[in-house]
């Protein structure tokens, strides 16, 4: 039986994908730390949009090469990592009481997004619009994700609320630390269990519910094309979390204009940096492959909180921030309702439309909610 050969860049890439993220960067460069004209701003959105798109695209190239789960996890980290990046960031050049809840607000948006948006806009994609028809997704590996989930966001969001030891909704020394470590080992156990040893339960299923191997793929592409693809996915990653960090003064003033809350801003700027992730598990649904879809929420609510949480721990002495971690009642609301409707979702092999609306309606109250407190 003949090999099947791997695919050219030139086949799998439309050509402005390989242009965008350096024109992302270069963007960048010349707008930092720049007060930006409004005409200038709009040429900022568009071409922030097409890096956007462009890191998609360049996702799904690696994800094609190494297979799931490996490509939503290499996905999820990468915008983690830049998403802890632009938190410091943000740390170091603002003061003040919005300083210490900016890791918890920027982390808990995160989980509404992933979890309920991207979940229940892969759900609608990935099931029928036919009577009786339902999509499929890996009960054992998303059922082990979800429990993840829940496990890290009632330590470090949750449970910092109800300690005693430190006044209001911080932590000490040593119950950061303990956060931080257990952090840590619940991440790392998962992905060990995601990648290596129970592997399988997170590979994506076809209408029967048979899981669907890397055979039934298309021709995967050369290691050459997938090499400049993680290259690029970077630096698209880089200008797309750059450039909405340049944005946010236009974003801070529209916000004000509306009148609207300004921890606001903070929930904007999840959008736009989960904006590639979204796309991604929308695509993955639309081609039938709903558990990457599950693989890509799940798996970047569990590197946000597994990752972002221990390494701000450990940077907090250094930039002199005291991390207020403990929800208030309303979002602590919002979260178990989300836990709760998650559990219902993975609970057997099928899903339907109304799965996924629900997510999308709690969402919608958690957008609300953050305008309208």
């Amino acid at each position: 039986m003949s090999k099947t050969a791997p695919q050219s860049a030139r086949s799998l890439l439309p050509r402005w994908t390989t242009w965008a993220p350096a024109v992302g960067l270069v963007t960048l460069a010349l707008t930092w730390h720049r007060d930006l004209p409004v005409v200038i701003s709009v040429v900022v959105a568009i071409i922030l949009a097409a890096s956007v798109l462009s890191a998609v695209e360049h996702a799904e190239v690696v994800a094609a090469r190494v297979g799931e789960p490996f490509g939503s996890l290499i996905l999820a980290v990468a915008v983690t990592v830049i998403e802890v990046g632009l938190i410091i960031m943000l740390m170091t050049s603002s003061s003040g009481s919005e300083t210490q809840s900016l890791a918890r607000d920027t982390v808990f948006s995160a989980v509404m997004i992933t979890c309920n948006g991207i979940l229940g806009l892969s759900i609608l994609a990935g099931t029928g619009r036919r009577k009786g028809e339902s999509g499929r997704i890996n009960e054992e590996g998303s059922a082990a994700a979800l429990a993840t989930v829940v496990v890290l966001a009632a330590l470090t969001l949750v449970v910092p609320r109800f300690t005693t030891s430190a006044n209001g909704a911080f932590l000490t020394g040593s119950q950061l630390a303990f956060e931080a470590v257990a952090s840590i080992v619940v991440y790392v156990t998962f992905v060990m269990t995601q990648s290596v040893q129970h592997r399988d339960f997170f590979l994506p299923l076809n209408r029967k519910g048979n899981i669907i191997t890397a055979s039934a793929h298309a021709d995967p592409p050369a290691t050459k094309v997938a090499m400049m693809s993680v290259g690029l996915l970077v630096c698209a990653l880089i200008a797309v979390v750059g450039l909405a960090k340049v944005e946010s003064p236009a974003i801070e003033a529209g916000v004000a204009a509306a009148n609207l809350p300004q921890t606001f801003v903070g929930v904007i700027i999840a959008l736009l940096v989960l904006a590639p992730e979204t796309i991604a598990a929308y695509n993955a649904g639309k081609r039938g492959h709903l558990q990457v879809g599950i693989n890509l929420a799940f798996g970047s609510a569990i590197a946000s909180i597994g990752l972002t949480v221990p390494t701000l721990a450990a940077l907090s002495p250094l930039l002199d921030v005291q991390l207020e971690l403990g929800l208030g009642n309303l979002q602590i609301v919002l979260l178990i309702t989300t836990m709760a409707v998650g559990m219902l979702t993975v609970s057997g092999q099928r899903v339907t439309r109304l799965h996924g609306a629900l997510h999308l309606v709690v969402l919608a109250a958690f957008l609300f909610m953050s305008i309208v407190p």
